[in-house]
């Protein structure tokens, strides 16, 4: 596993059905596999400088794997090795990686980040999720 690193916290993932006229409002916005919040954008930079070495660029990967209680799950990690293939997007200092398999169940999706007393962790509002399992961990 090379250059995987997990991220350090307990991530709870949200896949649920959005109105994509919101997601979409400006009509000049260019379509993006993902999008960071403001918020999700900060805490990752956070994590990443206290992860990477001097000596290499940590991107955070977003990926869908099949399994879940629905059909998918969603894995989220640091990684170095950034292939050809993978789909690439700077948010700042972040770099956010999307593997081409994956990048069409995510078109369009939101990371965002709550640091609340109910509400707190990472989550992903995913308006190619059709059906999505009580756990709020995978979708289909």
């Amino acid at each position: 596993m090379g250059g995987l690193r997990p991220v350090g916290l307990l991530v709870c993932w949200q896949a649920e059905l959005v109105d994509k006229m919101a997601l979409f409002a400006e009509p000049d916005r260019e379509k993006r596999v993902i999008t960071l919040t403001d918020a999700a954008t900060s805490k990752v930079g956070d994590l990443v400088r206290q992860e990477q070495a001097d000596d290499e660029e940590l991107a955070l990967r977003v990926a869908v794997r099949p399994g879940g209680c629905s059909g998918f799950n969603y894995e989220m990690y640091f990684d170095a090795d950034i292939g050809t293939e993978d789909n690439e997007v700077l948010f700042g200092d972040v770099k956010v990686v999307v593997d081409s398999s994956s990048a069409a169940l995510l078109e369009g999706a939101v990371l965002d980040y709550k640091d609340g007393l109910t509400d707190a962790g990472f989550s992903i509002t995913n308006p190619n999720a059709q059906r999505t399992c009580g756990c709020g961990q995978s979708f289909s």
